[in-house]
């Protein structure tokens, strides 16, 4: 049984020298450190979303004025679904993830996640993924058919090239990662917390994020079932989406909106999470309804599965399934609702104190309103009708996925990055930053609406003059440049706090929860000693935090518990209540999650190529790197002796 001591007592140097990655090349391509892991998907994916800003200001300039030429329609066509593809997959799940794998031990008091190697792995496939969908550029041929590739256009009938290749295996790479992220996140959940942080406990974020990784584990087969009858059909004759040989277009549709909608859900419900856990601190006492807040995130990820079919209104589906799934889709507010009923009564109730993390707190609740509004009223099938593949529905989608995913993001970078970096952002440029992120997100996605009711059609290359969609085009390319403006603030603001910003110290924010009892950044250990929680906000205990009071008495030991340092080794409990504490050893650095990711590209690139012995080099390359990781070596963490305490030396 490992026995007590206090942080100032633990042997942190014994502590880091076990659990520091090892410098030079080997150590960064071999890292399992989830806290490195999480910066490299924080950077990648805000990387992408650069690119993706990028495709889709070149759109706007050919939008801005009737019957444009700056781009051929085909290419309008190739920046179109890949903006499409790179926002939703690997800019708006990516970046949560990587809040998350940086976040999650520090929030739940361990030293990793529960699949190191598997989240290193993770990682990896994101990024080769990546690299692989944006070679298509350079060869001309990037995917063509939006970022939902709708059969029969998808097909090599009406689509040869390699467009849709990349489109279908591209998103097959992407979805070993997606999985096993998800399938790490939902392991480090039920085994990974300190003694005492039971369900009830936890932060919103984890809920959001949890209730993302089940979406995932049960959506995302549906996206690679459709994409791989999308490759068999290209390359090798098979009928599954060709009407004219007894397939169904309607088959690609079902399939990608059983993926499709969850989606939506598992961009936005992170984010909400992080709201979430936000507002609490920056209003100065804990979150108003907890509880309900926590269900009705696991509600809407489940509510979620049973509406797909309101993407699929005006393809002619039953009237009975049109009911249903009308009343479902109207369903879906009643949790929003009670989320945003909670932020709004929290900060009422709280003394606000208005910093960057709150100012964007506070606008992404008004454009989550905005979105949720012009999105809700799509459940009337009548309204649906008028609407759909219009300007509304383009609205409706950056208005949410904008909305929701980046200002959440925004207020999560000026909380959490004084946490990662050790230095606090600029004030005067953060409010810069926000006031031209909110400007600029309402001129730009507010006019769509008007443009779809007005009878713009979405994914149109122009438009003749005299139709009157002059202004309101102007003004979504004039709202657009100012977003893109604030996002380039953020830039700077970020680059110029990385060497002066002023010290951030363990807790500038004087906020809640376990993360903020480490330095700023944390150390390669996290936690010189397991804490034990006793409360739903350990570090507001003994005090009353704005008008409510917190748990008065002192219930959490934060500062002294088990130290763990024989070998690589964290803490598990069990799955509810987080009890019944043993100690569990963790894997060392290991360089086969990237060989492995490696050999999968190799395999996609000569899937892509029918370069037949390029898949023959990629599936040997997966067996030895499956054989290596697999083969039995004794773990970095297993204790060569009994644990013993500090104080027994």
């Amino acid at each position: 049984m490992e026995m007590q001591s206090t942080v100032s007592d633990a042997p942190t140097e014994t502590l880091r020298r076990i659990w520091e990655t090892p410098s030079g090349i080997y150590g960064q391509l071999a890292t399992v450190d989830h806290k490195t892991i999480g910066k490299r998907y924080l950077v990648t994916a805000f990387l992408f979303l650069l690119i993706g800003g990028l495709e889709a200001g070149i759109m706007r300039a050919q939008l801005t004025r009737p019957g444009e030429h700056l781009v051929t329609p085909e290419v309008y066509n190739q920046l179109f679904s890949m903006h499409g593809m790179t926002m939703m997959f690997w800019y708006a799940s990516p970046i949560l993830s990587g809040f998350s794998n940086y976040l999650w031990p520090l929030m739940i008091g361990a030293r990793d996640m529960a699949y190191p190697r598997v989240n290193a792995l993770s990682y990896w496939t994101f990024l080769l993924s990546g690299i692989f969908l944006y070679t298509s550029p350079f060869l001309g041929q990037s995917p063509n058919d939006g970022w939902f590739a709708y059969a029969p256009y998808s097909l090599g009938l009406y689509n040869a090239g390699l467009n849709m290749d990349f489109y279908a295996l591209g998103l097959i790479f992407l979805g070993i990662s997606t999985t096993v992220g998800a399938i790490n996140f939902i392991g480090t959940l039920i085994n990974m917390r300190c003694p005492g942080l039971s369900m009830s406990r936890l932060p919103v974020f984890m809920y959001g994020t949890l209730s993302a990784s089940l979406s995932i584990v049960f959506a995302l087969p549906a996206l690679t079932v459709a994409c791989t009858f999308l490759f068999l059909e290209r390359r090798f004759g098979m009928h599954f989406f060709a009407v004219e040989h007894g397939g169904s277009a309607m088959l690609w549709q079902h399939l990608f909106w059983m993926f499709g909608h969850p989606w939506v859900y598992v961009v936005v419900l992170p984010a909400m999470g992080m709201v979430s856990d936000i507002i609490p601190v920056f209003s100065r006492r804990p979150l108003v309804g907890y509880g309900f807040v926590a269900g009705s995130t696991i509600a809407t990820g489940v509510i979620g599965f049973a509406v797909w079919i309101h993407h699929m209104f005006a393809t002619g589906v039953p009237m009975m399934a049109m009911t249903v799934f009308s009343g479902f889709s109207f369903l879906i507010a009643i949790p929003s609702g009670i989320a945003v009923s909670a932020w709004i009564a929290t900060i009422w109730t709280g003394r606000p104190v208005f910093k960057t993390p709150m100012l964007f707190s506070l606008g992404f609740i008004v454009v989550f309103v905005i979105g949720g509004v012009s999105g809700v009223v799509t459940a009337a099938v009548p309204y649906d009708w008028q609407v759909s593949d219009s300007y509304f529905i383009v609205a409706h989608i950056h208005y949410v996925l904008v909305g929701i995913n980046v200002f959440a993001v925004m207020a999560a970078l000026y909380f959490w990055l004084p946490k990662i970096t050790g230095r606090l952002l600029s004030e005067r440029l953060g409010r810069w930053n926000f006031w031209m992120m909110f400007v600029g997100v309402n001129i730009a996605f507010f006019p769509m609406h008007v443009a779809g009711i007005l009878g713009m059609a979405r994914r149109v290359y122009t438009y003749p003059a005299g139709v009157g969609l002059e202004t309101v085009n102007l003004a979504t390319t004039v709202g657009a440049a100012i977003f893109a403006v604030g996002i380039l603030v953020f830039v700077v603001n970020f680059l110029w706090s990385i060497r002066r910003g002023a010290l951030a110290g363990p807790n500038p924010w004087d906020a809640a929860t376990l993360e903020w009892t480490t330095s700023s950044p944390p150390p390669p250990y996290n936690f010189a000693v397991i804490p034990t929680v006793g409360s739903r906000d350990p570090l507001w205990e003994g005090r009353v935090i704005g008008e409510a009071p917190s748990a008065l008495a002192l219930r959490s030991t934060l500062f002294s518990g088990p130290v763990l340092d024989h070998g690589r080794q964290t803490m598990t409990t069990s799955a509810i209540d987080a009890a019944q504490p043993v100690p569990q050893s963790m894997p060392a650095d290991s360089p086969w999650p990237l060989i492995l990711a490696l050999a999968i590209a190799a395999t996609c690139y000569g899937l892509l190529f029918g370069a037949w012995w390029l898949v023959g080099v990629g599936i040997a390359g997966t067996i030895v790197a499956l054989a290596g990781w697999l083969w039995p070596t004794a773990l970095a963490g297993t204790p060569q002796s009994d644990p013993v305490t500090v104080g027994a030396r």
